[in-house]
């Protein structure tokens, strides 16, 4: 089997990278941290999947990162692990969803009850931890409800390490998938990890990789009526609601071009409350808020020369 590179991707330690940097690692899969226990959710999420997109990373899988003690701890944070995935990149059925267990003290039975969660409601499971922390669990019973092991173990420390680690150096453990050996790729502020199984390349692959490279517009403090955001198009405030009348319905994206990547397509009378409008590649976008600041973009009509051709729907 091809070893693929994989790269782990969370705030604000990736916030800085940039689409180049990402090309410079060479990396296809990354693993996207969305939250932690029941109060964090990750606020660079889509920040951090289109820059590493524009940078060729094409297929993504989400983990959580526990704090839990318990069972009962344990099924709060998968929902809440759930709730907010769905609320941020929707992720379709059988997507890699992994939990990060690198604190003392955590049950195996509350790790368990965590996958089980996530199995259920219809994810692929995965267990993500440190070598000298496995003595702590019963990794046998884990794996049960596991479908990917991600160990991490790094052979050089904290030093900067390539992309071709040392196999001398494998952590000795059962089932690993792939192994997390470096928080300095490349020099980078970034942790690197290796496949070592198929299935590790099929999981991390996605049932659905995103391919779309165009990232989200990211506004500047909007002091006045009008801004221009980081593609360089100019928003112009507005409030109010859009009710789909085009029979084919429209997609609904994370960026305000036709490349963006997809949310949802809504249907024929979808109504969307929206702050801002756009004239952006031939289309007039508005822009939907959504929970933790993250906007949501969608075409309503063509435009030309700054002008409106038709309308997809009705605005009040």
């Amino acid at each position: 089997m091809a070893r693929e590179l994989v790269i782990d991707l969370a705030s604000p330690y990736q916030t800085g990278l940039t689409a180049d940097d990402y090309r410079r690692v060479g990396a296809k899969k990354a693993i996207v941290k969305i939250s932690e226990g029941t109060t964090y959710t990750n606020p660079d999420i889509r920040l951090l999947i289109n820059r590493s997109a524009e940078g060729g990373v094409t297929g993504f899988s989400f983990y959580h990162y526990g704090q839990f003690h318990n069972d009962n701890q344990a099924v709060a944070e998968a929902w809440y692990f759930l709730d907010q995935t769905r609320k941020t990149v929707n992720p379709q059925p059988g997507t890699l969803m992994i939990l990060d267990a690198e604190i003392k003290n955590m049950p195996t039975s509350s790790v368990i009850a965590f996958l089980k969660v996530l199995r259920e409601a219809g994810f692929k499971t995965g267990f993500y931890s440190y070598l000298y922390l496995l003595p702590k669990f019963d990794l046998d019973a884990i794996l049960q409800h596991a479908d990917f092991f991600w160990l991490a173990a790094y052979p050089l420390g904290d030093k900067p390490a390539d992309a071709n680690p040392d196999f001398h150096y494998f952590p000795s453990a059962p089932k690993v998938d792939a192994w997390q050996f470096t928080p300095k790729l490349l020099g980078y502020n970034l942790d690197g990890s290796i496949t070592v199984t198929e299935n590790a390349n099929q999981l991390l692959s996605g049932p659905t990789p995103v391919v779309e490279t165009t990232p989200a517009p990211k506004p500047q403090q909007q002091q006045t009526d009008s801004w221009v955001d980081d593609l360089g198009v100019k928003w112009y405030k507005e409030t109010g609601q859009f009710t789909i009348t085009d029979q084919s319905g429209i997609w609904l994206r994370w960026g305000a071009t036709t490349q963006s990547a997809k949310i949802a397509a809504l249907p024929q009378g979808s109504v969307i409350k929206y702050d801002a409008y756009c004239y952006s590649g031939g289309y007039v976008w508005i822009r939907q808020p959504r929970g933790n600041g993250q906007f949501a973009y969608l075409p309503t009509g063509r435009e030309a020369n700054g002008k409106r051709q038709d309308y997809w729907g009705k605005f009040e």
